[in-house]
């Protein structure tokens, strides 16, 4: 039910990029956190809602270029993530083969 009053609410009152509300003001108006608001958004978004987002804020997309210009800035989330991921997969060597091996019965061989 949130899902449909957020994406009508998003629909009639902040309708285009210049219309733009941010998320603390939906956290605000629909009592939720900034997670819930964006698992609702993603939500929307997979269902084919043309939720739009940019610096400004959340806002119902009117035209292409807006749905466009989202599209690009989560393609380029997705690159900044996957060269993160690619950066701590090149960190695990340090840690490949430098375990301290201790005896099991516990003193040294001396």
């Amino acid at each position: 039910m949130l899902k449909k009053q957020l994406a009508e609410y998003l629909h009639r009152y902040h309708h285009g990029a210049e219309n733009a509300v941010t998320s603390k003001e939906l956290e605000h108006t629909f009592c939720v956190s900034g997670k819930e608001l964006r698992d609702i958004v993603n939500s929307l978004r997979r269902e084919g809602i043309p939720i739009a987002s940019d610096q400004s804020g959340y806002f119902y997309a009117r035209t292409e270029a807006e749905i466009r210009l989202t599209i690009r800035h989560m393609r380029s989330r997705i690159s900044g993530i996957s060269a993160a991921i690619g950066g701590l997969r090149h960190s695990l060597t340090a840690f490949d083969g430098t375990q301290i091996c201790l005896p099991l019965e516990g003193g040294d061989d001396s």
